[in-house]
């Protein structure tokens, strides 16, 4: 399972609250545009309520990796492919107790928080955020593409941009050192996020070739 963290390209973020047609819908249409990774992130919902839909979200997934966002409960109990958790989440070394050879990502600011994640066994960091946005109000400062260099030359764990990600600034990402980007806006927003999903994962793979750049 961790080896197919190295073929992912758009890693999909579900948002109840910003969604326009519901996020079952818009994981179909994710998985449908090929995307091979997708995060159930929901803050409102109850325990039971998540675990309800996250299975919904498993059984369309099929081939795709299903991470759960900070919930490590929700994820023991849908046996998801693992957790993403923030810094204020619980800590990577602890849940890895619970979770054995699952998959977890962690979210980084800095340098120092990524070298600390992988220290704890992370398996891939989210860099966030990269440019100003307004789906996370707590998302903290943009660090800029310059930080995803610096993260990159302290690790060699998979990379996931987070954070003001478009079309328009995406392969500059990528170019920065990234390996995948999260776009929640710039696809649940649509009105046809199986079309912005596809877009994403032809600018990322065409940043994965040697010579391309964000210039």
């Amino acid at each position: 399972m961790k080896k197919r963290l190295l073929d992912i390209d758009y890693y999909f973020i579900t948002d109840s609250g910003l969604t326009r047609r519901g996020i079952l819908p818009d994981v179909e249409d994710a998985v449908r545009a090929g995307c091979r990774i997708i995060q159930y992130r929901e803050k409102e919902k109850s325990a039971r309520e998540m675990i309800a839909e996250a299975r919904e979200i498993k059984r369309i997934c099929c081939e795709a990796i299903l991470i759960i966002n900070d919930r490590v409960d929700v994820a023991l109990s849908v046996d998801a492919d693992g957790v993403h958790l923030g810094q204020k989440d619980m800590d990577a070394r602890a849940a890895r107790k619970l979770l054995g050879d699952k998959i977890i990502g962690v979210t980084v600011h800095n340098v120092k928080e990524a070298v600390d994640a992988e220290k704890k066994g992370a398996d891939y960091l989210g860099v966030s955020p990269i440019f100003t946005t307004g789906t996370k109000t707590d998302a903290g400062e943009a660090c800029g593409t310059g930080m995803i260099a610096k993260i990159r030359s302290k690790t060699s764990l998979p990379i996931v941009a987070i954070g003001g990600i478009t079309k328009h600034n995406a392969l500059e990402v990528m170019a920065a050192g990234a390996d995948s980007v999260a776009a929640i806006s710039a696809t649940v927003c649509s009105d046809d996020v199986k079309k912005e999903v596809k877009k994403f994962i032809e600018i990322i793979r065409a940043g994965k070739k040697p010579g391309i750049t964000g210039e």
